[in-house]
């Protein structure tokens, strides 16, 4: 089993973008499936095999209480991330497992920079923090309806890489996820959602809406990618168009990482330990 993650995610690296490099997200196939073809049964197997691991290796990260992670999921709507979140760590210990999702800013958190309301939900030590949404929409909304001026997204660009280096810094590991569907499949989803009345929910007349920012999504998204991808805090544009395969992706990623901690459960002195009849 541990092979076999450490063979899958060499193939993953390929999704992973190295700093200071251009990003066209036209060359990133969404319906890729690289490492299986169209073996989606095969596919599977290997996921469950992850999520047992990342459920012990998640364990172990809890118990030693040295590490931290920060996965951020980003992505269109319907591009996954609630899926990716209850697929991949359904068999976490949520003790330590956190979920943040960072929507439109309160009147309050306006008031002060756009990261003062980040920074409480990063991760302590043993703990895995998912945001679900993230300090990127301040340079993704915000560029896409010019909600505020040019010049100051493009500060927002260092203050992020400034921010996310200082997390680094002080022991914190990033992963960034960048969930790329096709507005193809896009479409198909939210049509889902409306034949679906357990998905209504899920429904919103601002997705439909936000359809016709498609390309000026694209570019916010390649900018972004673009600028913010370092090796202390990588993106990975992941195809999302194939859950099973946006999950297997991800589930890899995260596998790997926890495995280069190279963790051991803490050492208990038992020696003067007697439990009474």
């Amino acid at each position: 089993m541990a092979t076999l993650s450490k063979i899958l995610n060499h193939s993953f690296d390929r999704y992973c973008i190295t700093p200071d490099t251009k990003v066209n997200l036209a060359k990133f196939d969404p319906q890729d499936a690289h490492a299986f073809d169209k073996d989606k049964k095969a596919a599977q197997k290997v996921l469950g095999d992850l999520d047992q691991e990342l459920d012990y290796l998640q364990e172990l990260l809890y118990a030693e209480h040295k590490h931290k992670i920060l996965i951020v999921l980003e992505g269109m709507d319907t591009s996954g991330k609630d899926g990716v979140i209850r697929h991949v760590f359904k068999g976490v210990n949520p003790q330590g497992v956190k979920v943040a999702s960072f929507k439109q800013p309160t009147a309050r958190e306006l008031d002060h920079d756009f990261l003062w309301r980040i920074h409480p939900d990063v991760p302590g030590k043993g703990e895995i923090v998912i945001f679900n949404r993230s300090h990127y929409e301040d340079i993704l909304v915000a560029r896409v309806h010019g909600l505020v001026p040019e010049k100051v997204i493009e500060n927002r660009y260092e203050n992020i890489n400034n921010f996310e280096k200082m997390l680094g810094n002080e022991g914190t590991t990033i992963l960034k996820f960048f969930l790329h569907i096709s507005k193809e499949e896009q479409k198909e989803r939210l049509k889902e959602r409306l034949k679906d009345k357990s998905k209504h929910w899920k429904f919103s007349a601002s997705d439909v809406n936000e359809r016709k920012f498609w390309d000026s999504y694209v570019k916010a998204y390649e900018l972004a990618l673009s600028r913010t991808s370092t090796v202390y805090a990588p993106w990975y544009v992941v195809p999302a168009d194939k859950k099973w395969y946006r999950n297997l992706v991800t589930a890899s990623v995260i596998v790997d990482t926890l495995k280069g901690f190279n963790m051991h459960f803490p050492q208990v002195d038992l020696k003067n330990v007697k439990i009474e009849d």
